[in-house]
Protein backbone atom coordinates (compact mmCIF):
# COMPACT_ATOMS: atom_id res chain seq x y z
CA UNK A 1 0.00 0.00 0.00
CA UNK A 2 2.83 2.42 0.85
CA UNK A 3 4.43 1.87 -2.59
CA UNK A 4 1.13 2.69 -4.28
CA UNK A 5 0.70 5.83 -2.20
CA UNK A 6 4.24 7.09 -2.98
CA UNK A 7 3.70 6.46 -6.71
CA UNK A 8 0.49 8.50 -6.53
CA UNK A 9 2.26 11.31 -4.66
CA UNK A 10 5.16 11.20 -7.09
CA UNK A 11 2.72 11.30 -10.03
CA UNK A 12 0.87 14.25 -8.46
CA UNK A 13 4.17 16.05 -7.85
CA UNK A 14 5.29 15.36 -11.42
CA UNK A 15 1.95 16.74 -12.62
CA UNK A 16 2.42 19.90 -10.57
CA UNK A 17 5.99 20.36 -11.86
CA UNK A 18 4.84 19.83 -15.44
CA UNK A 19 1.99 22.34 -15.04
CA UNK A 20 4.34 24.94 -13.55
CA UNK A 21 6.92 24.39 -16.31
CA UNK A 22 4.24 24.58 -19.01
CA UNK A 23 2.68 27.74 -17.58
CA UNK A 24 6.05 29.46 -17.28
CA UNK A 25 7.14 28.35 -20.75
CA UNK A 26 3.85 29.26 -22.35
CA UNK A 27 3.82 32.74 -20.82
CA UNK A 28 7.38 33.39 -21.93
CA UNK A 29 7.07 31.90 -25.41
CA UNK A 30 4.07 34.12 -26.08
CA UNK A 31 5.90 37.11 -24.65
CA UNK A 32 9.08 36.35 -26.58
CA UNK A 33 7.60 34.88 -29.75
CA UNK A 34 8.25 38.11 -31.52
CA UNK A 35 11.46 39.56 -30.20
CA UNK A 36 12.36 43.21 -30.45
CA UNK A 37 14.74 42.35 -33.29
CA UNK A 38 11.95 40.61 -35.23
CA UNK A 39 9.73 43.66 -34.87
CA UNK A 40 12.54 45.93 -36.07
CA UNK A 41 12.99 43.71 -39.14
CA UNK A 42 9.23 43.52 -39.76
CA UNK A 43 9.31 39.75 -39.33
CA UNK A 44 6.93 37.28 -37.73
CA UNK A 45 7.67 34.04 -35.87
CA UNK A 46 6.82 32.18 -39.10
CA UNK A 47 9.62 34.05 -40.90
CA UNK A 48 12.02 32.99 -38.17
CA UNK A 49 10.85 29.37 -38.36
CA UNK A 50 11.51 29.44 -42.09
CA UNK A 51 15.03 30.83 -41.56
CA UNK A 52 15.71 28.33 -38.77
CA UNK A 53 14.91 25.31 -40.93
CA UNK A 54 17.31 26.27 -43.72
CA UNK A 55 20.82 24.87 -43.93
CA UNK A 56 23.21 27.30 -45.63
CA UNK A 57 25.05 24.41 -47.31
CA UNK A 58 21.99 22.53 -48.50
CA UNK A 59 19.30 24.33 -50.53
CA UNK A 60 15.78 23.20 -49.60
CA UNK A 61 13.03 22.69 -52.19
CA UNK A 62 9.94 24.86 -51.72
CA UNK A 63 7.79 21.74 -51.12
CA UNK A 64 10.09 20.65 -48.28
CA UNK A 65 9.88 24.16 -46.85
CA UNK A 66 6.07 24.04 -46.86
CA UNK A 67 6.07 20.56 -45.32
CA UNK A 68 8.54 21.58 -42.62
CA UNK A 69 6.46 24.63 -41.74
CA UNK A 70 3.23 22.59 -41.85
CA UNK A 71 1.64 25.05 -44.24
CA UNK A 72 0.46 25.04 -47.82
CA UNK A 73 2.71 25.94 -50.75
CA UNK A 74 1.17 29.41 -51.18
CA UNK A 75 1.99 30.35 -47.57
CA UNK A 76 5.56 29.06 -47.94
CA UNK A 77 5.89 31.08 -51.15
CA UNK A 78 4.63 34.21 -49.37
CA UNK A 79 7.15 33.71 -46.54
CA UNK A 80 10.01 33.13 -48.95
CA UNK A 81 9.00 36.21 -50.97
CA UNK A 82 9.23 38.37 -47.81
CA UNK A 83 12.56 36.82 -46.81
CA UNK A 84 13.92 37.28 -50.32
CA UNK A 85 12.84 40.97 -50.32
CA UNK A 86 14.96 41.44 -47.19
CA UNK A 87 17.98 39.74 -48.79
CA UNK A 88 17.87 36.86 -46.30
CA UNK A 89 17.29 34.01 -48.77
CA UNK A 90 17.53 33.45 -52.47
CA UNK A 91 15.79 31.09 -54.84
CA UNK A 92 17.93 28.81 -56.96
CA UNK A 93 17.22 26.39 -59.75
CA UNK A 94 19.18 23.15 -59.45
CA UNK A 95 20.91 22.21 -62.69
CA UNK A 96 19.57 18.64 -62.58
CA UNK A 97 15.86 19.67 -62.37
CA UNK A 98 14.92 23.09 -63.65
CA UNK A 99 11.27 22.61 -62.54
CA UNK A 100 12.25 22.78 -58.87
CA UNK A 101 13.02 25.97 -56.97
CA UNK A 102 15.23 25.65 -53.93
CA UNK A 103 15.76 28.15 -51.14
CA UNK A 104 19.12 28.93 -49.61
CA UNK A 105 20.21 31.34 -46.89
CA UNK A 106 22.33 34.30 -47.93
CA UNK A 107 25.21 35.54 -45.77
CA UNK A 108 22.83 38.20 -44.43
CA UNK A 109 20.24 35.48 -43.73
CA UNK A 110 22.74 33.44 -41.73
CA UNK A 111 23.73 36.49 -39.67
CA UNK A 112 20.08 37.49 -39.10
CA UNK A 113 19.07 33.96 -38.13
CA UNK A 114 21.87 33.76 -35.55
CA UNK A 115 20.99 37.18 -34.11
CA UNK A 116 17.32 36.18 -33.80
CA UNK A 117 18.25 32.81 -32.29
CA UNK A 118 20.37 34.53 -29.64
CA UNK A 119 17.61 37.00 -28.78
CA UNK A 120 15.01 34.22 -28.61
CA UNK A 121 17.11 32.13 -26.22
CA UNK A 122 18.02 35.01 -23.90
CA UNK A 123 16.67 33.97 -20.50
CA UNK A 124 13.57 35.65 -19.08
CA UNK A 125 14.30 38.07 -16.25
CA UNK A 126 12.39 35.83 -13.81
CA UNK A 127 15.09 33.17 -14.26
CA UNK A 128 17.95 35.65 -14.08
CA UNK A 129 16.53 36.89 -10.77
CA UNK A 130 16.80 33.42 -9.16
CA UNK A 131 19.85 32.71 -7.00
CA UNK A 132 22.71 30.62 -8.41
CA UNK A 133 21.96 27.61 -6.19
CA UNK A 134 18.36 27.43 -7.44
CA UNK A 135 19.47 27.81 -11.07
CA UNK A 136 22.05 25.04 -10.63
CA UNK A 137 19.42 22.73 -9.10
CA UNK A 138 16.95 23.48 -11.92
CA UNK A 139 19.64 22.92 -14.54
CA UNK A 140 20.70 19.60 -13.00
CA UNK A 141 17.11 18.38 -12.74
CA UNK A 142 16.17 19.40 -16.29
CA UNK A 143 19.30 17.78 -17.74
CA UNK A 144 17.97 14.45 -16.47
CA UNK A 145 14.96 14.73 -18.81
CA UNK A 146 15.81 13.61 -22.36
CA UNK A 147 14.71 16.08 -25.05
CA UNK A 148 12.87 14.45 -27.93
CA UNK A 149 11.89 15.98 -31.21
CA UNK A 150 9.32 14.60 -33.55
CA UNK A 151 9.86 14.32 -37.30
CA UNK A 152 9.89 17.68 -39.02
CA UNK A 153 10.18 19.73 -35.83
CA UNK A 154 12.46 22.70 -36.09
CA UNK A 155 14.83 23.48 -33.20
CA UNK A 156 14.71 27.31 -32.66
Amino acid sequence: MAGSRSRTNKRALAGEVWRLMAEFSSANVRRRAQTEQMRELGMTPAHYRALAMLDPDEPKPMRAMADGLACDASMATWLVDRLEERGLVERRTPPNDRRVKTIVLTARGIKTREMLRESFWAPPQELVDLDVQTLEALSAALKKIPARRGPGEVGC
